[in-house]
């Protein structure tokens, strides 16, 4: 790793910096590389997926089925795992998978990791390469279902797209750049913040992603006990469909797709909104109301009115508890003798806005619409979980913090006191 005349870490980008504009593009064409296969295999597996179930059920689809049938449903499902609206039967789906966004992830960090050369060209090459992919496959969709989109319309999905492109593969591509083994240090990058943000403003970021981290854990947790108890239920939705057995394997694995989006509500019912399956319906540790649901197994296991109960409701103090431990992650990290009063409060700040910030992030796209009518309304209130979220980390770190910080004050003041006290008794 190269470093600056100064001997400060370098943000080491392209480690020998090509002077030749050859040499340049063919490190920009390692990450175009890259990109291009992160694609084809995330599609690769939605296709498989798609097509087969189109084929086993034709009049599944709304059409005659066949391949064309297949590839359209594969298509906007990819497209929506990247945030895109899927337009289908008259409604417009914004629900992400996310279960196909770690999928897509997972692809643009192996296939950077594995074929491109760690350097800002190639990062930028791929990225520019994997948004410009999802906005040709946003404009060949929607050309190949004519009158489905206004133009309104489809210039914003074409502009989710590129987001979405520049997120999903941009995201995954520079993980798989820093985790390369040749890779830039991803520490070497923060000394650009310094002028701009202090120490302890930074401690408190990483100690609110430490903190949003831990109430994930904590979700999907709570979400494996929703699914060993309801699975008596969601075997008997997926019965009541009834089908072939190669058409439950690809329910159930399309299925799979959701679970994360279930682990990111079941947040909201730890911090104390809760969430909701259509417009009706509330699922929250204070009150449980289930309207009719669509014909998923998975929302079988959904919790039912006995996980509303007073002592379900103090489910938000583990919330805290996850603030807790991450106040304790910010103060292990600190010199006791010298944090000052700016310094608590920089990272009790930090701490707040980072678990605030992802989980308005994760609700955001984890809900929204899933259909027409009452389905219109899917998931939490991203702004609500988020603020209550941010307090409850943030009130929970304060307690640890604060608490560090004041014993260490009385220490330092009881030890100056004894100091002050032999000094004035060897003058005497």
């Amino acid at each position: 790793m190269s470093t600056t005349a100064s001997s400060r870490p370098a943000a080491v980008v392209e480690p020998d910096r090509p002077r030749s504009v050859r040499a340049r593009f063919a490190l920009a064409s390692s990450g175009v590389w890259a990109a291009l296969q992160a694609v084809g295999l995330s599609y690769a597996v939605v296709a498989l997926l798609a097509v087969a179930a189109v084929l086993d059920a034709p009049s599944a689809s709304g059409s005659d089925g066949g391949l064309g049938a297949g590839v359209a449903a594969a298509t906007g499902l990819w497209l929506l795992g990247h945030g895109v609206p899927l337009a289908v039967a008259g409604a417009t789906v914004t629900v992400v998978p996310l279960g196909l966004t770690a999928l897509a992830v997972f692809t643009a960090h192996v296939t950077a990791k594995r074929s491109a050369v760690p350097t800002l060209a190639a990062w930028i090459g791929g990225t520019v390469t994997y948004a410009a992919t999802l906005v040709v496959a946003t404009v060949l969709l929607a050309l190949g279902t004519p009158g489905s989109l206004s133009v309104t319309d489809l210039a914003l999905q074409v502009l989710a797209a590129a987001l979405g492109g520049l997120v999903v593969g941009g995201g995954g591509s520079a993980l798989g750049m820093f985790s390369a083994p040749d890779g830039p240090l991803l520490a070497g990058l923060t000394p650009r913040l310094d002028p701009y943000l202090p120490d302890t403003a930074r401690l408190g970021l990483r100690a609110g992603l430490v903190g949003a981290a831990l109430l994930t854990a904590l979700g999907g947790l709570l979400t494996t006990v929703w699914v060993v108890l309801g699975r008596g239920t969601a075997a008997d939705v997926a019965a009541g469909l009834g089908g072939s057995w190669f058409a439950v394997l690809v329910l159930l694995l399309t299925q799979a797709a959701l679970v994360p989006n279930l682990v990111v509500w079941s947040t909201a019912w730890l911090a104390g909104p809760g969430f909701a399956v259509g417009t009706d319906s509330t699922f929250s540790a204070a009150a449980t109301a289930a309207g009719p649901l669509p014909g998923l197994p998975l929302l079988g296991v959904l919790p039912g009115p006995v996980w509303s109960s007073p002592v379900a409701q103090w489910s938000p103090v583990l919330v805290v508890a996850c603030g807790a431990a991450a106040g304790w992650f910010a103060w292990r990290r600190l010199e006791p003798s010298l944090v000052r009063v700016r310094d608590v409060a920089w990272i009790l700040v930090g701490t707040g806005v980072a678990a605030g910030a992802v989980t308005v992030a994760l609700q955001a796209v984890a809900g929204g619409a899933a259909g027409a009518d009452r389905l219109a309304a899917v998931g939490a209130d991203a702004w609500v979980t988020g603020g209550l979220v941010a307090a409850e980390i943030g009130g929970g770190a304060a307690l640890v913090v604060l608490g560090a910080a004041g014993r260490a004050w009385l220490s330092e003041r009881a030890a100056s006191a004894v100091s002050d006290d032999g000094t004035a008794s060897s003058g005497t």
